[in-house]
Order: structure tokens, then C-alpha cells, then sequence
């Protein structure tokens, strides 16, 4: 054993896990399995073609949704009730008498749909600046005024087929709900803990940190920073911070919330520009707890946005969360350093304007062919 030279480590050859501190999890990192070959399953490409305006979408301008119920002919963002809601506000309670095996809560909130934008083809790298803003506007509204009841505010866009999105308008969701949700209870409890122990802010630390280093950075900003996080799971998973401390979205000032709209703008343009598609995703808004914490200490938290891609090794092959990571724990083949390596040597216009800033007006670079 002794004439065995010592191999020194390195993270884009040797397995090693990695800790995240917002779930206090680990992450299995296996670099070196990006070299093996892929007999598995290919995804269907996506939709080339999505019509501007299609009169049978639930979600297009003065269209018929399945409850009868006729949209306005709106030109921004347009707000209303999920016609299937998850969450209802008026559910009854099941009771306390219960075994400590077979337990149950009472569930309550409410669940609505936000259109980004009255046109089909385009998204949110595609809407002028104005125009994301108006959204982000929109957020913090609801936030603002779902909060005063609901302990919890979801915000969450699901973009593609391949995320379950069944309808190509460019929308997302909110629900809130009368308990903390099971992802954002985890992270309260590790982000109080490392501040208790620290004295900062857990995300405020590490995006001082990751500024530094610039490793792992997407893109930045003076007031935003975008990164593919440490620990990250999913093969181009990228967080979203601000650099001041920011309890809630609806925190956020008139400057921030330009500069969030630009910073959202350039980062999805990267995810659309790395396969050149519409980049599919599931993504959503963590803040401080609202209802009763408002009147909570809650220093802890710093506002963060979790942006989670399964595509990895092109427009077709997407990563799945199987086997091991079921029932053992997370795994990832492409270490964070590389994705964010990728993702930042894009460029940052969009591969559809590409050539064609000629042609003049956002209009016609939105137009909806690939």
C-alpha cells in the first residue's frame, strides 16, 4: 500500500457530498458520471409553434374559462380564482380525536392564477422590463394582502410540459394557505438556528460569500444576485438573492424591483439561450412567514426565489429524481461550478432577437417562432 501515490481531490472527478444549510440535507456530488453514455429516456421536443392569441385557451384575453366565467380583454397582468383550487377557505375542521398514527389538520386558503401577459408567445425574458415589473408589482401586492390572514404565501410558476404546465399562457400561481407548508417550516427552522448561532442572516452571509468567490455566479447586480447554490440538486438549479437584507418580496423597493426584473430577465434569457428553447422549469418566492409572524421577529430570513430546471444534458434529456434519490438522498452528475460555468458564458440576448434587432419593435422580436 505504501508505493500507492496519494490522489489529490478534485470536485469535477471525485464523489463527495455536499451540506445544504437550508434543509439541512446532504448532496450527493458525482461529477464523473457526466461521462457516461445515455440510453435512457428522451423527451418530446417542445412545442414549436404557440399561437399569439388561441380562441380556445382558458387563459387568453375575453376567452371562456371552464367555470363559464368570460376573462376581460386585459393588456397587463390579470388576476383570479384557480377554477380547481387545491385550497378552499371554507373546508371543515377533522377534529382532534385521533390516533397519533392517523393524523389530520384542517386545511384552508385559497389559490389563484396570475397571467403575466395577455399574449400566448412569449415569456418572461421575451416582456419588456416595464412589463416583468408590473408583474413582480403584483406579487408583492398579493403578499401584501393575502398576508394580513394566511401564515403563508405561495407564489410558484410552473413553465412547460415537461413541469406539468398544461397551458403555454405565461402564468403562475399563488396559494395561500392557514398553515407553513412543509419546504418553507424546514427552512425557517435552519435559518433561525444558523442566525441564532451566527447572529446574520443565513442568506445574506452566503450571497456576500458567493460574490466573492464568483464561482458559482450566473449573473449579478448591485442590488441581485443570481447563483447556481452549492448544494444544488438539479442539474442548472439557480437561487436568487438580494444582497440587502429583505424580509419579504413586498419589502422590496421601487429600485429593487426594477433591478429584480432585469436580473429575472437576464437569467432566464441564459436558461432559453443554453439549449435554445423555451428553458422549462418549476420555480417560487420564499419569504418570512406572514399571518401571526407579522408580529414575529423574524430576522433570520432574507427573501430568496428557487428557480428548479430538470433538463441536463440538452433540450431532450432531463434529469430524473429516482432510486437513489427517493429513497436514499439527493444525487447530481454536474457539479455547480460547471453549470454556473455554462450558464454565465451566455449571452445574454435572447437567442430568438438574435439578428433580428433590425427588424424594430418588441413585437416583432416576440413573435412566437423558434
Amino acid at each position: 500500500m505504501s508505493g500507492n501515490k496519494e490522489v489529490s481531490f478534485d470536485p469535477k472527478e471525485h464523489q463527495h457530498l455536499r451540506y445544504n444549510p437550508l434543509r439541512d440535507t446532504w448532496v450527493l456530488v458525482s461529477a464523473h458520471r457526466m461521462k457516461r453514455p445515455w440510453a435512457g429516456q428522451v423527451e418530446k421536443p417542445p412545442e414549436e409553434h404557440v399561437p399569439r392569441h388561441d380562441p380556445s385557451n382558458p387563459l387568453c384575453p375575453g376567452n371562456t374559462r371552464a367555470n363559464g366565467e368570460v376573462n376581460p380583454d386585459y393588456d397587463s397582468t390579470f388576476l383570479f380564482e384557480n377554477d380547481f383550487p387545491a385550497l378552499q377557505p371554507d373546508a371543515p375542521d377533522p377534529g382532534s380525536d385521533q390516533h397519533p398514527l392517523f393524523q389530520s389538520k384542517a386545511a384552508r386558503g385559497v389559490c389563484k392564477v396570475m397571467c403575466f401577459h395577455p399574449w400566448s408567445d412569449v415569456t418572461l425574458p421575451l416582456m419588456k422590463k416595464q412589463e416583468v415589473v408590473k408583474v413582480i408589482d403584483k406579487w408583492a401586492e398579493l403578499v401584501e394582502e393575502l398576508g394580513t390572514t394566511y401564515p403563508w404565501v405561495q407564489i410558484f410558476e410552473n413553465k412547460g410540459a415537461m413541469m406539468g404546465c398544461s397551458n403555454p399562457h405565461p402564468h403562475c400561481q399563488v396559494w395561500a394557505s392557514n398553515f407553513l407548508p412543509n419546504e418553507p417550516s424546514l427552512s425557517d427552522r435552519c435559518q433561525r438556528a444558523y442566525y441564532q448561532k451566527h447572529g446574520e442572516p443565513l442568506l445574506l452571509q452566503y450571497a456576500r460569500q458567493e460574490a466573492e468567490k464568483k464561482e458559482r455566479v450566473v449573473v449579478e447586480s448591485s442590488d441581485w444576485l443570481a447563483v447556481v447554490p452549492y448544494w444544488a440538486t438539479w442539474p442548472y438549479q439557480t437561487l436568487l438573492l438580494p444582497r440587502r437584507h429583505v424580509l419579504r418580496i413586498n419589502d422590496l423597493t421601487t429600485e429593487e424591483r426594477g433591478g429584480l426584473a432585469d436580473i429575472m430577465k437576464r437569467l432566464l434569457t441564459k436558461y432559453d439561450n443554453l439549449f435554445e428553447i423555451s428553458f422549462p422549469y418549476s420555480m417560487g418566492w420564499h419569504g418570512a412567514p406572514t399571518g401571526p409572524s407579522l408580529k414575529e421577529d423574524n430576522s433570520h430570513w432574507q427573501l430568496h426565489a428557487h428557480y428548479y430546471p430538470p433538463l441536463l444534458r440538452s433540450a431532450t434529456v432531463k434529469k430524473f429524481m429516482v432510486g437513489y434519490e427517493m429513497l436514499a438522498q439527493d444525487q447530481r452528475d454536474l457539479t455547480p461550478e460547471q453549470a454556473a460555468e455554462k450558464l454565465r458564458n451566455l449571452p445574454e440576448e435572447h437567442f430568438k432577437t438574435r439578428g433580428h434587432l433590425e427588424k424594430g419593435g418588441v413585437e416583432d422580436k416576440e413573435d412566437s417562432g423558434k
